[in-house]
């Protein structure tokens, strides 16, 4: 309980004190760089700086969930019932990783830092850039309210773009177009680098495509 409440506060005084100005890509990666900006003492504030990297959204299915692994047990029962209801049911899954680059530690005033980044990001001109205070006990939960934020935000766009792009539309076996097309796109990427092959056999699996598109996987690596 101790643990919850630390957690909830450190949601409740972290602030988005610049948002990126471009949303997360439906097509694409998104790399946003971040500046975290955390109190240690008065006057004295630490500054990290990297970047979080969000994959491209993927449309997804409580059966292909199902199929994931790394759930705990209660995940994956609640992921079954869902599967019971609505098993071809389209969902956008979004995935990110962290990446910090830089730490330092400033006496400076907040306004201050703050200023100096705006200024620096200004110059640079990058949209995809956001400053975060955040609390410095909990720096990562603070980097994973941003994150959330920023997926609620383009979650919106993301679902239209799909949606317009016929991305959303499923097959009769209630695989979405766009897991096809993201399939077609591995099976191009493991006739060019072979090492990528495990990905791909996951990825038939969790759809439950293994047996449909088996004798085409086998033929990229059979010699001619």
């Amino acid at each position: 309980m101790e643990t919850d409440e630390k957690i909830l506060q450190a949601i409740q005084n972290t602030y988005v004190l610049r948002p990126p100005q471009q949303k997360l890509s439906t097509f694409g990666s998104t790399n946003v760089y971040y500046y975290m900006i955390t109190e240690l003492m008065q006057e004295v504030n630490i500054v990290r700086e990297g970047h979080v990297i969000a994959a491209r959204p993927r449309i997804v299915t409580p059966y292909y969930l199902i199929n994931v692994e790394g759930f705990s047990g209660a995940a994956r029962r609640y992921v079954q019932m869902m599967a019971e209801q609505s098993p071809h049911e389209p969902g956008i899954l979004y995935s990110y990783k962290n990446e910090t680059t830089e730490t330092n530690i400033i006496s400076q005033s907040l306004p201050d830092i703050v200023d100096k980044i705006n200024q620096r990001i200004d110059s640079q001109s990058n949209p995809l850039s956001a400053v975060i205070k955040g609390v410095e006990e909990l720096w990562d939960v603070s980097l994973m309210k941003f994150t959330f934020e920023l997926t609620r935000n383009s979650l919106r766009q993301n679902i239209n773009e799909f949606y317009a792009s016929g991305r959303l539309r499923s097959d009769e076996q209630g695989v979405p177009t766009d897991a096809i097309e993201n399939i077609e796109e591995l099976f191009g990427i493991v006739r060019r680098d072979p090492s990528r092959a495990p990905e791909l056999v996951s990825e038939l699996h969790r759809w439950g495509l293994w047996s449909q598109y088996q004798d085409r996987f086998l033929r990229l690596f059979r010699k001619h």
